[in-house]
């Protein structure tokens, strides 16, 4: 299944408190639950005002209905096509 990052602009994400995350969490994962198994959410990373979320999905229209379906900003979705690590090199 392909894989996606998603940058999602949320001002002052990286003040949530851990109470927050786990709201935002559990209102990704109820989303999820109902769109079936067709899309996955593997992680995120979030910065001071941005979260990046890496999914996995059978298209790029899957990641957009989910971000509107939980009310979250898709503001870029980019395929992954490779990943690369310090063991690339080698």
């Amino acid at each position: 299944m392909p894989k996606f990052v998603i940058e999602r602009d949320i001002p002052g994400a990286g003040k949530f408190t851990p109470s927050d995350l786990k709201a935002i969490s559990q209102k990704s994962c109820g989303v999820l639950n109902s769109m079936g198994a067709d899309i996955q959410w593997i992680h995120s990373y979030v910065t001071d005002d941005r979260i990046y979320c890496v999914y996995q999905a059978t298209d790029e229209a899957l990641v957009r209905r989910h971000a509107e379906l939980g009310g979250f900003p898709a503001n870029r979705v980019d395929r992954v096509y490779s990943v690369i690590d310090p063991a690339t090199s080698e």
